[in-house]
């Protein structure tokens, strides 16, 4: 079986197309395997294909004139992006940096666009795509100018359990604290007090490497 019919990143919009079309992109997307620290695509690259992950954690983000790195958010395995560069044919405006030893999935600019002339069904998965993105990058701003650091990483823990951008994933998040501190913008000490926080009020269980959610609702709308 190949990627196609046996991973997280294949099943959502796969399921959409026809059986020529899925043919077409079983034939076009490439597989390849990065090590953790990769720069993947940096701002001011021109992007030349749609990226999801099979397997591995992501950080998309930028870096200020005066050198702070500010993260916009996290792709875990399942989640596909930067379908909004390619629509809109300009250079990339973020960093995208691997977080783990990762597997990417990389689909050519031209498939993308003959999918987005000849599926129906495909044009509807980015538009759920896009609403969902739109709302995460809101709470973002939310997430910066106005909650705790608790309250940031609770965030970060439920938007990475998200089923419209990583259909298919469970509850358990394989991450590192360190990794959760770059996403959620807070210190890896600060991370371990959150998660303990969290994890007291019943919305997480800890493991080594691993978050479980056990309370997803509660943990997107939980507010310190």
């Amino acid at each position: 079986m190949s990627w196609f019919d046996e991973t997280k990143v294949a099943s959502s919009w796969p399921a959409l197309l026809t059986a020529p079309q899925r043919d077409r992109v079983r034939r076009d997307v490439a597989i390849h395997q990065v090590p953790a620290g990769t720069v993947i695509g940096r701002k001011g690259d021109r992007a030349d294909s749609w990226l999801g992950v099979v397997d591995g954690l992501l950080k998309i983000s930028v870096v200020s004139i005066d050198g702070k790195s500010v993260s916009f958010t996290g792709v875990r395995d399942g989640g596909w992006f930067g379908e909004g560069t390619l629509l809109k044919d300009e250079p990339l405006k973020y960093d995208i940096v691997a977080l783990r030893d990762s597997t990417l999935a990389r689909m050519p600019r031209a498939t993308f666009e003959w999918l987005l002339e000849n599926s129906i069904g495909f044009n509807r998965y980015l538009l759920d795509q896009f609403n969902e993105r739109l709302g995460q990058f809101i709470g973002m701003i939310e997430n910066e100018r106005l909650l705790g650091p608790d309250t940031r990483l609770a965030r970060c823990l439920s938007g990475l359990c998200n089923p419209i951008l990583y259909p298919g994933s469970d509850l358990r998040i394989e991450i590192t604290q360190e990794e959760l501190g770059y996403l959620a913008g807070v210190s890896r000490q600060r991370v371990n007090q959150a998660l303990h926080k969290l994890e007291n009020v019943g919305l997480v269980r800890v493991e080594y490497g691993a978050v479980w959610v056990t309370d997803l609702a509660g943990l997107g709308s939980y507010d310190g």
